[in-house]
């Protein structure tokens, strides 16, 4: 099986928050962030795999700013490791006013596709070659929370769960 990078899922999204976008409060409704986000990271994830894919979860949504009517949204992609099937998507949310030139990080995300062959059934993907030191850390700390995951939709036995075993044995020591 090929191997990629980091950089090559790379893809970025930019949408201008429009009326029909908003609540009353003249904010970006959550849902519709939501959405931009999955279509995002599908495209980062269908370039990792080169195959269509579909998504199997979506986890650690953080909301840190509203964002408001006329600003650009602008989101960043790309594949932070990959499993057999499996792809983590990690993303980070930023909005700007671009009257006045300012550009601030609202949030960021996880999402896990799993790629699909015609049959729909699911298809094995290159693996993940991290390259910088960001990538190198997103990638290692990608497998616990896929075993956090896997515990919660009930996948996975808690005594099972090595990497986070490991985290927990290493916070506990300190």
């Amino acid at each position: 099986m090929n191997k990629k990078f980091a950089k090559e899922s790379y893809t970025e999204m930019n949408e201008l928050v429009l009326p029909n976008d908003t609540n009353t409060f003249g904010n970006l409704m959550g849902g519709r962030l939501l959405y931009w986000m999955d279509i995002c990271s599908a495209m980062a994830a269908q370039k990792h795999s080169n195959s269509p894919v579909v998504t199997v979860s979506v986890d650690n949504v953080s909301f840190k700013r509203s964002i408001k009517l006329g600003e650009v949204v602008t989101i960043q992609a790309k594949v932070s490791r990959a499993f057999s099937s499996s792809m983590e998507v990690r993303m980070e949310i930023f909005a700007h006013n671009l009257p006045e030139g300012t550009r601030v990080k609202t949030n960021e995300a996880y999402y896990t596709f799993v790629a699909i062959d015609e049959h729909t059934k699911p298809k094995k993907v290159a693996e993940l070659m991290p390259e910088t030191e960001d990538e190198k850390k997103l990638f290692d700390e990608a497998l616990q929370r896929r075993e956090l995951r896997l515990i919660l939709a009930g996948k996975m036995e808690i005594k099972d769960a090595k990497s986070l075993k490991q985290l927990i044995n290493s916070a506990a020591a300190h």
